[in-house]
C-alpha cells in the first residue's frame, strides 16, 4: 500500500513537471483560493460551497469546486454527479487531476473525491501535500479554487487551510457549532500562525441574528486569540433550500429567487470584492506557483 502511494505521489510529479513546460508558455491571472471549513460536521459547509461555487461561477469566473473531505465526500451528491473517477485515483497514480474532473450543473467544474474509502480518510501529511501539489497541472483554466474541506481538525483539513489565501469557517446557532468552529480556529492559529479568518452564518434565522452570531464570536476569538475575524455573511434558514437538498440540486440553481439563493449571491459579491491576490500565500509554494504566476524561464 504504501509502495503505491509514493508511485502515486511520484506520478502527479512527473504529471506536473510536463505541465509546467506548457504553462511556461503563457501568462496567468491570480486564482483566489478559497478553503471552506467548520468546526462541527452537519451545518451546511458543502451546500454552502456549492452554492458559492454555482454564485462566482455565474458572476462569469472560472470555478473549480474540490472536494477535500477525502473518505466522506458528498460534493457529487449535492450536484446529482455519477462520477467514475476520484481523488483516490489521483493518489494512486492512475489519473491526473485533469482527468477526474468533471463538469458540474451551474457551469462548475468538480475534483470529486472518494467516499467510504477508509485510507482516504488517513491520509497522512505528505499524502495531503502530494494531492496539493498536484494542482500546479491545472494552471490557467481556472479563477476560483474552492476546496470545501472535512470537518474537524484533521491533517487534510489543517493542510488545505494552511494552503489557501482565505479560510471561510461556517457556523449555525448550536453552542457545539460555536465551540467546535472556536476550536478549529484555536488550532490553525496557535499551531499554524493562521491569523485571518471570515466566518459565514448558516441557516440562522435572520442577517440580524447571523450578525448577532459573529458579534459574540468575534469578541471571544479576538480576546483570546491572536486573530481577526472578518464577518462574510448570513444564510438565512430556507425551506426553498431544503427542497433543492432532497432534489439534490444547489439552490441557486433549483430556486434562484429563494431567499437563500439570495443571500449566496450577496456573499458571492463579497467575495468578488476581495482584494486579487498578487503574491503567493500559503505553506506549500508548490501548490500555489503555478497559480500566481508563470514559472521564470
Amino acid at each position: 500500500m504504501l509502495n503505491d502511494q509514493a508511485a502515486g505521489l511520484r506520478a502527479m510529479q512527473t504529471s506536473n513537471n510536463g505541465e509546467r513546460k506548457v504553462s511556461s508558455e503563457k501568462k496567468s491571472k491570480p486564482v483566489r483560493v478559497i478553503a471552506v471549513a467548520s468546526g462541527k460536521g452537519g451545518v451546511g459547509k458543502t451546500n454552502v460551497s456549492v452554492n458559492l461555487g454555482v454564485s462566482l461561477s455565474k458572476m462569469g469566473h472560472r470555478v473549480l469546486l474540490m472536494d477535500a473531505d477525502m473518505g466522506l465526500a458528498n460534493v457529487d451528491i449535492m450536484l446529482g454527479l455519477q462520477t467514475q473517477y476520484n481523488l483516490s485515483h489521483v493518489l494512486d497514480g492512475e489519473k491526473s487531476l485533469r482527468e477526474v474532473m468533471v463538469d458540474a450543473p451551474g457551469g462548475l467544474k468538480v475534483i470529486p473525491a472518494a467516499s467510504g474509502v477508509k485510507r482516504m480518510a488517513q491520509l497522512t501529511p505528505m499524502e495531503n501535500a502530494g494531492i496539493i501539489n498536484a494542482f500546479s497541472e491545472l494552471d490557467g483554466i481556472l479563477d476560483v479554487l474552492i476546496i470545501d474541506t472535512a470537518a474537524g481538525i484533521a491533517d487534510s483539513v489543517v493542510s488545505f487551510c494552511r494552503a489557501s489565501q482565505e479560510v471561510v469557517v461556517v457556523v449555525n446557532d448550536e453552542p457545539a457549532s460555536m465551540t467546535d468552529a472556536y476550536a478549529l480556529i484555536k488550532v490553525l492559529s496557535r499551531d499554524y500562525k493562521l491569523t485571518r479568518f471570515k466566518l459565514l452564518a448558516n441557516m440562522v434565522r435572520s442577517e440580524k441574528h447571523g450578525r448577532i452570531l459573529y458579534d459574540k464570536f468575534a469578541q471571544v476569538c479576538e480576546q483570546f486569540l491572536d486573530v481577526s475575524i472578518d464577518y462574510l455573511g448570513t444564510v438565512p434558514f430556507d425551506h426553498d433550500l431544503r427542497e433543492a437538498i432532497q432534489k439534490q440540486s444547489p439552490v441557486t440553481i433549483a430556486k434562484p429567487m429563494s431567499e437563500s439563493a439570495q443571500a449566496f449571491r450577496n456573499i458571492a459579491q463579497r467575495i468578488d470584492q476581495w482584494p486579487i491576490p498578487s503574491d503567493v500565500t500559503g505553506y506549500l509554494q508548490f501548490f500555489v506557483e503555478s497559480l500566481f504566476q508563470a514559472p521564470s524561464e
